[in-house]
């Protein structure tokens, strides 16, 4: 037992690792994307992708899943045959698939409202999702096979070549937005020729016919999920552009990707939260645990939330060799930055109520969560873009992320009763409104006046806090210890101990 507890720990951190550095890298594109290309053109390929992740529940027709179920207990077939089988389905599919949309480019850049000029990014498109539903199950074999640091190895390989092909074709040859596809091509291909051993390894066995029949029974209901799902995060560009325009998109993307340090935060979170809650989940305490690490997550991200609110616009206004970290031309959309953040937010509180679902094993009512959000989130966009443009965009994810924590915490209650520290939530809500209501009714400047009341803002914040006596007392003792406030020797914090209600 506890060696798995082990692997699983040293596994999630491989994993977590690696997509937390990928993200951050990624991100690092949005300043080079936002001083190289015009909005519009951004806007396009925001725009691209966002069609393309819909796609690409489509291409990967719950395989990946159908995998992890069937090569697990090899119910039908042998090992190979379980390699063999999807693999060479999601083969004939995509290669059916991005031929047909190869074929048909004019008729589909048509229907994607594409400028004539880039029609060719329908030739890229088609070849990235081939490539990428190619290396679905060969990814997964590694998985399967607990091999998380080669699984990290190329996960890692992917984006340092995307980034590195970026900065070459939109830096160095001017490429524009093809560069853009074929760098995510180039690294989709590289991906692929860097899994061929895997594939070499388990390829070989026949094609199941009965196994086949079996795995697109467990994957196909999953579709509307993955729709679902995707619905929730990128509905809104493709809304976005069909209500405004291309540039009102570019700008929306650029500003909403700065909402990555929040993100971050949750993923990190849920990385560490999944193996946790399930290791305790049988301790007679372990509800207690769970209200008490909500409370906790919450307070951290309310701060944060603020930080980034009241600093943001100075961060991506700092000027390095004539060049700002945003170009000004995307400045206009940084009022939906405090937006984003508290979608993500409100995330990261799912994150934590979704405990008790997977406990249970009800997880049949995360697709019903996901799909009243994306519900939400569609119906949502509709009717707020017209009258508040790109700010109704983000309200409307905000919307969607909202509902799932409203779902997810009735259905949670029902099947897992836990007595979330509502009190204490409350005070945080509480103390994060006040002070961001001082911040909009009080003129902030740009200068170092400015930059000294947002830091006196942050620490008001945690003046609330105790003044509101939200840390009960053996909160407070482990703050002081901490800090050195008695004695002035910094000790350890006391471990974790259940509140100590105030008389």
């Amino acid at each position: 037992m506890l060696a798995q507890l082990k692997r699983l720990g040293s596994e999630t951190v491989v994993y977590g690792t690696s997509t937390i550095i990928g993200r951050f890298l990624n991100f690092l594109l949005v300043p080079l994307y936002t001083n190289v290309l015009h909005p519009d053109q951004y806007g396009i390929i925001t725009y691209v992708y966002s069609i393309m992740a819909f796609i690409n529940v489509i291409y990967s027709y719950g395989m990946e899943s159908a995998y992890f179920k069937y090569s697990s207990t090899l119910e039908i077939g042998t090992g190979r045959e379980n390699f063999t089988t999807p693999f060479t389905s999601l083969f004939a599919s995509s290669l059916f698939f991005s031929w047909a949309i190869a074929a048909l480019a004019s008729p589909v850049a048509g229907a994607m409202s594409l400028p004539p000029e880039y029609g060719r990014v329908v030739y890229y498109m088609a070849a990235i999702l081939a490539f990428d539903a190619l290396a679905i199950v060969p990814f997964a074999s590694l998985r399967m096979e607990h091999k998380a640091r080669q699984f990290a190895t190329l996960k890692f390989v992917n984006i340092i070549v995307n980034v590195v092909m970026n900065i070459v074709l939109l830096v160095t040859l001017h490429a524009g937005i093809e560069g853009i596809f074929i760098s995510s091509l180039t690294a989709s291909v590289v991906t692929f020729l860097l899994l061929l051993p895997t594939v070499y390894r388990h390829l070989g066995g026949r094609f199941n016919p009965a196994l086949f029949r079996s795995l697109l029974k467990f994957g196909l209901p999953s579709i509307p999920a993955g729709l679902s799902a995707t619905a929730v995060q990128v509905i809104d560009r493709p809304i976005l552009r069909a209500l405004t325009n291309d540039a009102t998109v570019g700008i929306y993307q650029a500003n909403y990707r700065l909402g990555i340090f929040m993100m971050l935060i949750v993923s990190v979170y849920d990385y560490a939260w999944r193996p946790f809650y399930f290791s305790i989940a049988k301790d007679s305490n372990a509800r207690e645990v769970f209200a008490r690490v909500l409370t906790y997550l919450v307070l951290l991200m309310a701060g944060v939330f603020l930080g980034l609110t009241f600093f943001m616009g100075d961060i991506v206004k700092v000027s390095f060799f004539g060049r700002h970290i945003i170009n000004p031309a995307y400045w206009s959309g940084l009022n939906i930055v405090p937006i984003v953040l508290l979608g993500y937010l409100f995330l990261g509180v799912y994150t934590n109520l979704s405990a008790g679902i997977y406990i249970e094993k009800k997880t049949h009512y995360l697709p019903l969560i996901t799909f009243l959000s994306a519900l939400v989130n569609v119906v949502a966009n509709y009717l707020l873009i017209p009258k508040m443009g790109m700010e109704g965009a983000a309200w409307a994810t905000f919307l969607a992320y909202f509902v799932m924590v409203v779902a997810g915490y009735i259905i949670a209650q029902r099947v897992y009763p836990i007595e979330y520290e509502i009190g204490r939530l409350m005070k945080i809500a509480a103390g994060a409104a006040i002070v961001m209501l001082i911040y909009v009714v009080t003129p902030v400047k740009s200068d170092l006046v400015g930059v000294m009341l947002k830091i006196a803002l942050v620490a008001i914040f945690g003046v609330l806090m105790y003044a509101m006596k939200f840390f009960d007392r053996r909160e407070v003792d482990a703050l002081k210890r901490l800090i050195g406030a008695s004695g002035g020797e910094v000790r350890p914090a006391a471990p974790f101990e259940p509140p100590i209600d105030e008389p």
